[in-house]
């Protein structure tokens, strides 16, 4: 928006080759190059040559004229008051040869103007003649008339060296960090859903999360934006439009005021484009400002390299003393892994937080938000971060909520703890740690302790649940792993674990091979098994569901396998009608997709609800 936003002047840079072949736009006919980019909204101005003075003339000439161009439609929007349709701002296609000013031959072949002046024009110094070419290329650029003797420059160019405050490292266009003000936050509890007893009310976890959103967009006009690769509405976040408009200056139609949300100054920026969308992202952090990207889970792959090397980028520029934080990378994961109803397998790929662990843990965190009051709190936490790339993963359909906002915010700031509601083992030692981390692992691993608990009445189990994963990494290796001592503490020294985890279930055993009772911990996650399943059939299919849990947990129990048989085949039956249900009608039975927390199973010796560990 010309009205009141900055501008990009681009300059495409074409020498004809890369590596060891030609490039397409260098080879396409000028006149079809400039219609291609008038085709994409640019006014082209060329800049092609190869004799150094006048081509260093052309630049500084066509560079103020589109200075000047950028200054006049900015200009006129503001003082007209009137934002033209499509500002057709200008760019520069600057043509120069490959290896400008290299040598043009080197043993017979072609130098500058080819493909083999892109990496080491000239190879093997121990040739005299490669020795003499070097010595005569260096000598071209004359620098005996730029620095004396002692290899100091001229005092008569020292005028073109810019002053301290218009060098990169102390501009606020290119140190952010100078420019960011902290978000002014609204307060979560505002927003809070409530939590009578748990699990038994569902809502659609990130419904709350947009209202929230809305607020912070209402206080901070100028200095943050949603990203969405135009999924908005279909990740629940449509309460944006509450307070702001997607951002748009192109051709208006009208049905697109029927509901739209489109206007020159929305701060909801959409583009069926991840990539250019984390782009813009990062642009927009490393000028100061502040954002969030939802996008699908399966598709953030799309952007895989481009959060790599901004991890790299942060990881490096905390080590720079004069760089100021930005503010943090943050990533809503959505509409995921086990709710691809009519999607299927396509959109069946949580191991986009796989490629984060990859990363510096000083720079990486991610989140499992079991439910929407966690994920508030969570979102909250990260938007005051800095230098961080923090994933959130939380589905967008409907869910179980088990924690109010006090006890989410408790749960939150350890990272993981257990559920004494949903324990059997205060005070004595549990026969089994259920453990789980995701929305739907949670409800699975949940129903799978009230199949146990109604088939064994007096089985111990401690539940645990995990909204931090890298709470879990071994001791040392992640600014937010618990001690040893903690990990035991929640896990016990020789006791089986039954983890139910949202994503690929050896990321578990990556983060925590070295911690204490790692031998019984047993992960269950998503095993590139499904299609166009129901939610409990794809559970099935991956081993994350109910019963297969309490099947395992029989297994792993020495006085449960002794007497659990009939148990296990009740089971397993279960599982095959629910398979048999899905196939028939299509949907999960009845009495599953109704299921709710039994409060008569809330441990009675807990006198308020509570999420402590």
């Amino acid at each position: 928006n010309p009205m009141r936003d900055g501008a990009v002047l681009p300059i495409l840079h074409l020498n004809g080759y890369k590596i060891s072949g030609p490039t397409l736009l260098a080879r396409m006919d000028p006149n079809e190059l400039a219609i291609l980019f008038r085709g994409y909204g640019w006014a082209p101005y060329f800049v092609e040559g190869s004799e150094p003075a006048s081509m260093h003339e052309a630049m500084a000439a066509t560079l103020d004229h589109c200075v000047k161009e950028i200054g006049d439609i900015r200009e006129r929007a503001r003082t007209t008051g009137a934002v033209p349709t499509q500002p057709r701002w200008p760019m520069i296609i600057l043509r120069t040869p490959k290896g400008w000013t290299g040598p043009a031959t080197v043993d017979g072949h072609r130098g500058e103007g080819s493909w083999r002046a892109h990496q080491v024009p000239i190879a093997d110094m121990a040739n005299p003649t490669h020795l003499a070419q070097l010595e005569s290329w260096l000598h071209s650029y004359r620098p005996e008339q730029l620095f004396k003797t002692s290899g100091e420059l001229h005092d008569r160019f020292r005028r073109f060296v810019p002053p301290s405050r218009m060098q990169m490292s102390t501009s606020k266009h290119a140190n952010g960090g100078l420019l960011r003000v902290p978000l002014d936050l609204p307060s979560v509890l505002d927003f809070e859903t409530p939590v009578d007893r748990p699990g038994r009310t569902d809502i659609e976890n990130t419904v709350p999360m947009a209202r929230y959103l809305a607020e912070v967009i209402r206080r901070n006009q100028n200095n943050f934006r949603v990203f969405c690769p135009d999924e908005t509405t279909s990740n629940r976040l449509q309460a944006l439009f509450d307070s702001t408009d997607r951002q748009w200056s192109g051709v208006r139609l009208p049905e697109d005021d029927d509901g739209g949300h489109l206007s020159p100054d929305g701060r909801v920026m959409e583009m069926l484009s991840e990539h250019t969308l984390e782009g813009w992202l990062e642009g927009y952090l490393l000028s100061g400002r502040h954002g969030l990207l939802a996008t699908y889970e399966a598709f953030a792959h799309v952007i895989d390299s481009m959060v790599n090397q901004h991890c790299k980028w942060l990881e490096t520029a905390n080590k720079i003393l004069w760089r100021r934080p930005v503010s943090s990378l943050n990533l809503l994961i959505t509409s995921t892994v086990w709710r691809q109803d009519h999607n299927g397998f396509t959109h069946q790929d949580p191991g986009f937080i796989d490629v984060v662990v990859n990363k510096s843990p000083s720079v990486t965190r991610i989140f499992l938000p079991p439910d929407a009051n966690t994920l508030l709190v969570t979102t909250n936490a990260c938007l005051q971060t800095t230098d961080l790339v923090n994933v959130i993963v939380a589905d967008k359909q409907r869910h179980l909520q088990f924690l109010s906002m006090e006890h989410a915010i408790d749960h939150c700031q350890k990272g993981l703890g257990v559920w004494t509601w949903a324990s059997t083992d205060d005070g004595v030692e549990p026969d089994v740690v259920l453990a789980c981390a995701g929305d739907v692992a949670t409800m699975e691993t949940l129903a799978a302790s009230e199949l146990l608990r109604r088939e064994f009445p007096d089985i111990a189990i401690r539940f645990v649940n995990v909204v931090d994963l890298f709470a879990l990494a071994n001791e040392g290796e992640h600014p937010n792993s618990i001690a040893d001592a903690d990990f035991e503490s929640l896990f016990t020294a020789d006791r089986p674990i039954v983890f139910n985890f949202h994503g690929y279930p050896w990321l578990i055993h990556r983060l925590a091979y070295r911690r204490p009772n790692h031998v019984n911990l047993h992960v269950r996650g998503y095993k590139e098994q499904g299609s166009i399943n129901t939610p409990m059939q794809l559970a099935i299919e991956n081993d994350v569901d109910r019963y297969s849990l309490a099947i395992d947990t029989i297994d792993r129990v020495p006085r449960l396998a002794r007497i659990g048989a009939h148990a296990k085949n009740r089971f397993i039956e279960a599982q095959q009608h629910v398979v048999r249900h899905a196939m028939e009608f299509g949907i999960d039975p009845p009495e599953l997709t109704a299921w709710t927390w039994p409060a008569e199973l809330s441990n009675p010796l807990v006198t308020s609800f509570s999420a402590g560990g």
